[in-house]
């Protein structure tokens, strides 16, 4: 074949080689692809990438021979035991006696015709591997590999080249030795953005957890779920996508997918960063600083004492003292169980709450009557479900609005475009009256949905709260169910929640065995069962 044919081939697949460096997200495959391509342009039969893992050594990251069948590290199965080459001695001098170290301090490619006729290197470790394994190390080039500042990162070493025609072992050309510098170049730089993406990818995934470590600290009882959220969500992601039948059957998502719905997960409640710890803890209904139900029992025991000093003065009789002192021990009693919170709180008891407000008075120190309880006090105590009052549960709801605003101010990469709609829709109802946009079904997409459920879910059996037990499997199963039937959550994908079993999933790791009871999903609210076509696919 005429020179000028091989050189044009050389170039053209110098090319193409060049722009396959630069699509290829795989650090691993990458090297793969630099070595495999500097062997073919070469002939060689073997190769050796090297990187620098620090200012003072050179790592083996990838030992390939092709006639001994040798492939080890890359994307082999097969580890890399060979120790790491200091770049100094022991002096602390520069190892100048290796090829691979010498080229780095002196920043040059060498090229050997001959290693068994070079006086130049020391090549003992190499008479020893070819003596061991029936090989002879004739040919090396070696080269240093810079990033786009100059850095070397690296070294791509060849070892016996080929002729093509014969099959003899020959020296490396100065031909071939251009196009394997500019090959080694474009690697380089390939690597070096490959390996910068990563730097950030782990700076912004860093960055998150320092967010919800920031929100961990600020609050124990938070934490937890905003790590919770993200596994739950993928969870019920990754049973979506393998489900084949019902209306969700065409939903896919990919690995970029998962990132982005993952990302999302962890960065959905990033706005509770600022919302007062006080209102995130509160326990009880009268908690702010303390639970004022202190303030309130200190307030009884005044009324107790004007009871006892009236019977002393003769004002009332005893049966009137004994009555009175069992009334206000009944009242203070249901004023401490109303200030626990919970589901539900009925209007009886609502008013029940007026009436002990009206009853009873008390005298401060200067003699003054104050009334028993005070409007924000009642306001409090009669809240119907939950520790908290209007105004705080809006201000916790702000968070929502506040993760969206924070989230829209970034910069999100194309493949990340989508965080913010995902994480910002985890409060939206299926109907429309959820918050803080009032979205229906067909407005949100099927992660923002799936993190929906992931959220709710997660809130009922979480047990980590301050102001309620973490529910059983039973328990909130049946509360999501009737949520389906409410049209409060999307009903195919609590659909897949229950056929997948994604509970069980969650259950398994989060939940701790008082929690995990006996599910007949038969009698879950809203129970669909699974099309006909999913039950023969899962029993084959």
């Amino acid at each position: 074949m005429p020179q000028e044919t091989i050189s044009k081939n050389l170039m053209q697949h110098l090319l193409k080689v060049g722009s396959s460096l630069s699509s290829e997200k795989d650090t691993d495959q990458l090297l793969e692809n630099i070595l495999q391509a500097a062997m073919q342009i070469s002939y060689a039969d073997a190769g050796t990438i090297y990187r620098m893992v620090d200012e003072n050594h050179l790592q083996f990251e990838i030992v390939h021979t092709k006639s001994k069948g040798v492939h080890l590290g890359g994307k082999s199965t097969k580890p890399i035991t060979i120790p790491s080459i200091p770049l100094f001695n022991a002096e602390g001098k520069p190892e100048l006696n290796r090829i691979v170290t010498y080229s780095v301090h002196k920043d040059e490619t060498v090229n050997i015709p001959d290693a068994y006729n070079e006086p130049g290197f020391d090549f003992a470790g190499t008479y020893s591997f070819d003596a061991a394994n029936g090989y002879r190390s004739t040919s090396f080039l070696t080269i240093p590999m810079k990033n786009h500042e100059s850095e070397i990162i690296g070294v791509l070493q060849l070892i016996n080249a080929i002729d093509p025609n014969t099959g003899k072992v020959i020296a490396f050309s100065s031909e071939c030795q251009e196009i394997v510098e500019a090959l080694s170049s474009q690697a380089a730089v390939a690597l070096t953005n490959r390996l910068l993406i990563l730097r950030l990818e782990e700076l912004f995934e860093s960055f998150i957890g320092l967010i919800n470590h920031a929100i961990d600290d600020k609050s124990p009882y938070t934490g937890g779920h905003c790590n919770r959220v993200p596994d739950l969500t993928m969870m019920l992601a990754d049973a979506v996508n393998r489900c084949n039948v019902g209306p969700l059957k065409s939903f896919s998502l990919n690995s970029k997918d998962r990132q982005e719905l993952k990302i999302a997960g962890l960065l959905h409640d990033c706005g509770k960063v600022t919302t007062p710890v006080h209102i995130v803890d509160k326990a009880t209904k009268l908690e702010k600083i303390f639970d004022r139900i202190d303030l309130i029992e200190i307030r009884a025991e005044v009324v107790l004492r004007d009871i006892e000093l009236a019977l002393a003065q003769k004002l009332i009789s005893e049966d009137e003292a004994t009555q009175g002192r069992q009334q206000l021990i009944d009242d203070f009693n249901f004023l401490s169980h109303c200030n626990i919170g919970g589901e539900f709180m009925k209007d009886d008891d609502i008013q029940r709450v007026h009436d002990i407000a009206k009853h009873y008075v008390w005298q401060n120190i200067s003699g003054t009557k104050q009334p028993f309880l005070s409007e924000e006090e009642i306001e409090n105590l009669t809240i119907r479900a939950g520790t908290l009052n209007e105004s705080e549960r809006q201000i916790i709801n702000r968070h929502i609005s506040l993760s969206i605003s924070m989230l829209e101010k970034l910069p999100w990469p194309k493949h990340l475009k989508n965080v913010t709609e995902y994480a910002g829709g985890h409060h939206e109802r299926m109907d429309g009256k959820g918050y803080p946009k009032g979205l229906t079904r067909e407005q949100m997409s099927v992660p923002a949905r799936c993190m929906g459920i992931a959220d709710i879910f997660e809130a009922l059996t979480a047990k980590d709260r301050p102001y309620k037990k973490g529910k059983t499997l039973s328990e909130s199963l049946e509360i999501l169910g009737k949520m389906k039937v409410n049209q409060h959550i999307d009903p195919d994908l609590f659909d897949i929640f229950i056929w997948e079993k994604v509970y069980e999933e969650y259950a398994v790791k989060f939940l701790d065995d008082s929690q995990i009871d006996a599910v007949d999903v038969t009698k879950i609210p809203g129970y669909n069962p699974p099309p006909a076509d999913y039950l023969s696919k899962n029993t084959q």
